[in-house]
């Protein structure tokens, strides 16, 4: 998590500007969010966590359907940008693998485009602590770029240095992680790679089982 602490301060101005908010023209992807806001919201007013909240456009997103949602972020300088474009919204710097939360006080934990910087040795770690937070019955949905096992390094980005780790699982993969950490798989979705050079994306809805 430290190399991409200081990885994204590095891009967090450049990043928000040449990545926008790719939900505005992925309408598969508005409907599988707005189906996680629909349940969250059926559980009342619990609040929920976008951990990986980046520039924040998700967590505003979430915030305008009406979820008492915060984001999380591991880089202070895409927190300080994300409070700024969405004042209305609160934003935190933390880390998923440690998060400042008490046990079982969540309805949802979302995670889109986050856990793929995260290692295979702390990922049941990292599951682990979303079930920690979550209320009995709460929702986890996962967003990533989908593979075979592979990891790839970047050593630079939008021209600066950085030092980040991708991690491309597959959708059964991640799954078993999640059953193995006690959070119930709902829903499976991959929706198919928009251009040659790009991925497949997997969208991944499970909920914490009661005991």
């Amino acid at each position: 998590m430290r190399d991409a602490r200081t990885s994204y301060d590095a891009i967090a101005e450049e990043y928000a500007r040449q990545i926008p908010d790719w939900l505005e023209r992925r309408p598969l992807d508005r409907a599988l969010l707005c189906a996680f806001a629909e349940l969250v919201r059926s559980r009342g007013r619990e609040p929920v966590a976008d951990v990986g909240s980046g520039p924040g456009h998700v967590t505003a997103r979430l915030a305008r359907l009406g979820v008492p949602v915060f984001g999380v972020d591991v880089s202070p300088r895409m927190t300080a940008l994300a409070r700024r474009t969405h004042p209305g919204v609160r934003f935190h710097v933390g880390s998923m693998e440690s998060l400042d939360l008490p046990d079982g006080t969540l309805g949802g934990v979302l995670a889109l485009f986050s856990l793929i910087h995260v290692p295979d040795a702390h990922l049941p770690g990292v599951l682990a602590e979303f079930r920690r937070v979550l209320a009995p019955g709460g929702y986890v949905l996962l967003c990533f770029q989908t593979g075979g096992g592979e990891e790839q390094r970047l050593t630079e980005r939008f021209g600066r240095e950085v030092a980040l780790s991708y991690h491309w699982r597959s959708p059964s993969a991640v799954t078993a992680h999640l059953e193995q950490a006690g959070l119930s798989l709902l829903a499976s979705t991959v929706l198919e790679p928009e251009a040659e050079t790009s991925r497949p994306v997997s969208f991944l809805l499970a909920h914490k089982r009661d005991s």
